[in-house]
């Protein structure tokens, strides 16, 4: 059993960690970081799991950017600790923060990954919105959490400084 909550100031050098196990040590270079450099993740929705010792066993973070005078939220990056992966918790993790976000009055959500896997929680590529290069394009996804929310969206995807 797992408990579910929004991530802390308290969580977030144990989420790096985690983060850390699971990607590469030069994670921070890849292209999505350029958008979230010196802004917050989004306060309530960026969530941690943590079993019932309080360990760590997974976590998620969203981050807000513009595609021109539109905002989205950015998912990633979602990670589940090696000990615990194939439980199903990433799924949950991002299931319940999707539906929190659509609470929230979120209309977008776009990440930079694997379509078979985010395919799954209804990401579908998106034609014409550019991620920061060296971003291979077939792996800019989004999902709509409000009718037509991507609708005629296109452009450079930018941070909200």
């Amino acid at each position: 059993m797992f408990e579910l909550r929004p991530e802390t100031e308290e969580d977030w050098w144990e989420v790096e960690a985690l983060y850390d196990l699971c990607f590469a040590p030069g994670r921070e270079a890849l292209s999505s970081y350029r958008l979230r450099d010196g802004v917050p993740p989004v306060r309530g929705l960026s969530l941690v799991a943590r079993d019932g010792d309080g360990i760590l066993a997974g976590a998620i973070r969203f981050w807000p950017v513009r595609i021109g005078a539109v905002q989205a939220l950015l998912l990633g990056p979602v990670a589940v600790h090696p000990t615990r992966q194939g439980e199903g918790l990433g799924g949950w993790l991002i299931r319940e923060s999707l539906d929190l976000a659509a609470r929230q009055g979120w209309d977008r959500v776009l990440l930079v990954g694997d379509a078979p896997y985010y395919g799954r929680f209804g990401f579908r590529r998106l034609d014409g919105v550019e991620m920061p290069p060296p971003t291979n394009p077939d792996r800019v996804l989004g999902i709509a959490l409000t009718p037509d929310a991507w609708q005629g969206i296109a452009g450079k995807v930018t941070r909200i400084a």
